[in-house]
């Protein structure tokens, strides 16, 4: 599996989970108990360790990097479980709930935040705190929740992002100059209504409506600061929206992409329907290979924000029922320490969250490759970059917004009360 299917799942995961747990109640972690444990444990004894379906393509990363840490810590042993990624939150959900959950456990936000909102993760600010400045700081807080105590209920771990792509040829035939591309969503918007009169229904810019996370790359404030309301319908959320039904209006986004069930724009992109996308390498590996015509016009370029980048964080916590405390929270911190981090990053097309290994020269220098030009552009993205997807923000909630800005462009509703709609969508499932 790809990590941009894995990032897929995510979401619904988290749903899945939230409900499988006990209403996703209010206690959280962050007892005294485990905090001294921890602190004054020995590092020895067994623990689980669980990753999410990746053992098909790492197997040999991964024993490698449990025989170190066994060799680092005599009288310790880590038993590995990798879990495949379909119902991987049913899954945690039922271990959770029988008292099995692993003592490490790989997951994101989404998955992770019915945990811990259920006592289930430690604290690691409490019992990690002293590695905190090695990771990126925006990386740190994915995990940490004001609605849960203002803990950090994991460490972050691998990050993906990736650059924006043009095909160059269509800005061409629509008279835009090819070597001066957007840059930012102003200059993508100006472009697009362009692209709408020249194009003749034959292309257009937009092969996919806004998303959450587009919202955020715009400048949209989300959710309050306590994390306790979803605030989207603001101001500057109804004028990037406002501008994306212009587009539409005029043609410049392909109507199918209305569709609650349409996921086709790699392939809209590859037959040369449109003319941009948010993608990553996989995608432009991808194009080489499976449409070479359009390859040959491909430009890729930096996110296209007006504000921070996104990423998609996974992260690693630890089980606060865990009964060696001590050896799961170093074996954590072991897994996502810089140089561990570099070294799963040279297996696997993603970017470290420790800030000493986006130094190395793997991701400072380039070949001149697609895939190292991509890398070394994307460590530098990351360190900007936010996790704008809110670890509240169910599969539900996607789906619902999609739904209420379709109504919006196609003039069903204003697009303020379509925002108002969702917004309110959003925080009446936040009180269930």
């Amino acid at each position: 599996m790809t990590l941009k299917s894995h990032l897929k799942i995510a979401s619904a995961a988290a749903l899945a989970l939230c409900m499988g747990l006990s209403g996703c109640g209010s206690s959280a972690g962050g007892s005294a108990d485990y905090v001294d444990k921890v602190k004054n444990g020995e590092i020895k004894g067994e623990i689980t360790f669980q990753t999410w379906n990746l053992k098909a393509a790492f197997e040999d990363y991964f024993n490698g990097l449990i025989a170190d840490f066994e060799k680092e810590n005599p009288g310790t042993k880590v038993k590995w479980i990798d879990q495949p990624a379909d119902n991987y939150a049913d899954k945690l959900s039922a271990d959770a709930s029988g008292g099995t959950l692993p003592d490490v456990i790989n997951f994101d936000q989404n998955t992770s935040y019915p945990l811990a909102k259920n006592g289930y993760l430690m604290d690691m600010a409490k019992v990690a705190g002293d590695v905190k400045d090695i990771y990126l700081e925006k990386a740190w807080d994915v995990a940490t929740w004001k609605s849960i105590d203002g803990g950090t209920y994991a460490l972050p771990w691998y990050l993906a992002t990736g650059p924006s792509l043009f095909n160059t040829a269509l800005f061409e035939k629509a008279g835009l100059d090819p070597n001066d591309l957007p840059k930012d969503f102003d200059e993508l918007f100006d472009d697009a209504l362009i692209m709408a009169k020249n194009a003749n229904g034959d292309f257009s810019m937009f092969g996919r409506t806004p998303t959450l996370e587009s919202f955020g790359e715009y400048g949209v404030e989300l959710m309050n600061e306590d994390q306790t309301k979803f605030t989207f319908n603001n101001e500057k959320a109804v004028e990037y929206l406002n501008r994306f039904k212009e587009v539409y209006d005029a043609g410049g986004l392909l109507p199918e992409t209305l569709s609650q069930n349409y996921t086709g724009v790699d392939k809209s992109f590859q037959t040369a329907r449109i003319a941009y996308m948010a993608g990553s390498a996989h995608n432009i590996q991808q194009i080489k290979d499976d449409a070479p015509s359009v390859y040959k016009s491909l430009v890729f370029t930096p996110q296209i924000v007006n504000a921070a980048p996104n990423m998609n964080p996974q992260l690693v916590g630890v089980s606060s029922k865990t009964k060696n405390p001590a050896t799961a929270v170093a074996f954590a911190k072991f897994v996502t320490n810089a140089k561990n981090q570099l070294g799963f990053a040279k297996e696997v097309n993603i970017f470290p969250s420790a800030k000493e290994s986006l130094e190395d020269s793997y991701f400072t220098e380039s070949d001149g490759s697609d895939i190292a030009e991509v890398r070394v552009m994307g460590a530098e993205q990351i360190k900007e970059a936010v996790a704008y997807s809110p670890a509240v923000y169910s599969e539900a909630m996607k789906s619902n917004l999609r739904e209420e800005i379709a109504k919006a462009l196609q003039g069903e509703k204003s697009v303020q009360q379509a925002l108002d709609d969702a917004v309110d969508f959003c925080n009446q499932r936040l009180e269930e």
